[in-house]
């Protein structure tokens, strides 16, 4: 369902519009669409005209992706709305708490980090002096490569 537009104002943005009105620079706005995350129709001399929801869809996407969110997973979760329609309040809520546990698992992985940062990379390297202290005769890398000590949970 298509909202009409207030008189004055034109139906649709220029690529140039969308960026400057979104903060996203015009080559993220082409991947954006290559990807399928946006549409855009083309006039007659082929340039991009993209409909005013378009701003909300990019709004959305760098806000999940700030957050973390591969743009895979934005990707599908764009899939779930009407194409070309502008995600709402209740559609933000529905998917953002799709990723929910997801984000709190990798909270909590970088909380992990943080704590353990100055101390012991967790790795299981014996090349930092303080790891002897925390893992003596290098008994993590028994277990597997990688930062052993992160990886538990």
């Amino acid at each position: 369902m298509r909202k009409e537009v207030p008189e004055g104002m034109a139906p649709t943005l220029s690529v140039g519009e969308v960026a400057q009105r979104s903060g996203v620079a015009v080559s993220a706005l082409h991947f954006y669409e290559s990807k399928g995350l946006i549409v855009s129709e083309r006039t007659e001399s082929n340039h991009r005209r993209y409909a005013r929801a378009v701003l909300r869809r990019v709004a959305f996407i760098r806000v999940a992706q700030r957050v973390g969110i591969p743009l895979a997973d934005i990707a599908q979760a764009l899939q779930t709305l009407p194409a070309g329609e502008a995600p709402g309040r209740a559609d933000w809520a529905r998917l953002s708490a799709s990723w929910r546990a997801e984000l709190d698992e990798r909270m909590a992985q970088l909380k992990k980090l943080r704590d353990q940062l100055d101390d012991c990379i967790g790795c299981g390297c014996l090349s930092i002096d303080r790891c002897r202290l925390r893992n003596p005769h290098d008994k993590l890398g028994s277990e597997g490569a990688g930062p052993r000590r992160l990886l538990q949970d």
